[in-house]
């Protein structure tokens, strides 16, 4: 039976209906190539949301907008970069692509992210290894919900570190009605296919000023020179956004703010769940939401400890969720932990690794239909059954 069902996406494209519009504007000009009215309009809108606290540069991924950010504050071989650990890979590759060397620093219990009190610890381990202070630290905003920024931007600032706030997953977010991407000395934002705006891939970094963004921008085409003809005198990157997909990102920027409350109704939704469940002695907890800050709650996320839920882990929820075609997904696995980054310093992981073995992130598309609700809610109970020995 379960094979018959239609497929639960974690998080799924929901396109606002104007879309397409745009796309059709980039056909009939035939600006299809990586310039073009969407981008500069994108751009635009981006900025309008952010209160023109930041320049927006769009870009053809978040990547390419961190790898830009860690270029202009200076990063380069021998280096070192404080970098969350609990996160994507992507915040720490740039990183590598650098000739520079990641320290991953564990997250706090409070929301989940880059412990400011571990700050200190990461420098004087630098110091002691590498014998230079971090040129930069990158903090996550960890499935859309704000780090704490103004204590890690007060231990930068006393460190002389660069802050790459990587809002991947947090556009929408604020943190003490600011909004995060304009947090740091740079921002970076993800349009990719799951995030809770896309323009299929896509990214944007954002700027505290207009002669970084235009340096930017200058990077991502290759760092052309203004000549007729193909004139280079640094190495630059084709890292810029097509106008196609910037037309995309337009219609999506419409419907940015439905997006982030429809994602805190499924949050809201599953807190309903799990509080009934709570009646039959099962006891979840959701990624906390510090005071002052407002998640977009890109994705919901829970904690099961077996000790408190009968046995119960998250890997037999995620399995049964799986055979029910139910998309649910291990938290990140801490880049501490990767083979890929084994050689790597760090400061603690005992909460990151704790966090990784009892996370789950749940169905969180903001265009969950009620019958998929239904689903999603059967299932649930069902896995945390009061019969459970």
């Amino acid at each position: 039976m379960a094979s018959e069902l239609s497929k639960i996406w974690l998080s799924k494209p929901h396109m606002g209906g104007n879309e397409q519009y745009f796309i059709q504007k980039a056909f009939d000009s035939n600006w299809i190539a990586p310039v073009g009215d969407n981008i500069r309009n994108f751009e635009a809108f981006i900025e309008l949301y952010l209160m023109h606290e930041v320049h927006a540069t769009v870009l053809s991924s978040g990547t390419a907008a961190l790898h830009l950010a860690m270029i202009m504050a200076g990063v380069g071989p021998g280096d070192t970069v404080l970098v969350q650990s609990l996160t994507f890979s992507a915040s720490a590759n740039p990183v590598k692509y650098l000739g520079a060397h990641p320290i991953f620093i564990d997250s706090e219990t409070r929301s989940w992210n880059l412990d400011p009190d571990r700050i200190d610890e990461a420098v004087a381990l630098s110091k002691a290894r590498y014998g230079k202070t971090p040129k930069a630290i990158v903090p996550v905003h960890l499935y859309g919900m704000p780090a704490e920024m103004d204590a890690i931007n007060e231990r930068a600032k006393h460190h002389g570190m660069v802050v790459i706030e990587d809002a991947a997953e947090a556009f929408g977010s604020t943190y003490h009605r600011r909004d995060c991407g304009t947090l740091g000395d740079f921002g970076v934002l993800s349009f990719n296919g799951n995030k809770i705006i896309t323009t299929s891939s896509g990214g944007a970094l954002l700027c505290k000023d207009s002669a970084m963004a235009d340096r930017a921008k200058y990077l991502a085409t290759q760092a052309r020179m203004p000549a007729n003809h193909y004139e280079h005198e640094e190495v630059g990157y084709n890292y810029r956004m097509s106008n196609v997909l910037a037309g995309i990102g337009i219609g999506q920027m419409e419907v940015l703010a439905i997006r982030v409350e429809d994602r805190n109704i499924n949050h809201h939704r599953y807190k309903q769940i799990f509080g009934g469940l709570r009646e039959r002695g099962y006891h979840v907890q959701f990624q906390p939401e510090s005071p002052g800050s407002r998640s977009n709650r890109w994705l919901t996320t829970i904690l099961v400890d077996p000790e408190q839920n009968r046995g119960l882990t998250v890997a037999e929820i995620n399995r049964e969720m799986e055979r029910r075609q139910i998309e649910c997904r291990p938290l990140w696995k801490p880049m501490h932990m990767q083979p890929v980054f084994q050689d790597a310093e760090r400061v603690g992981g005992a909460v990151s690794e704790q966090l990784f073995a009892q996370g789950l992130c749940l169905p969180s598309s903001s265009n969950l239909t009620e019958a998929e609700w239904e689903r999603i809610t059967k299932a649930l109970e069902d896995i945390f059954s009061s019969d459970r020995p």
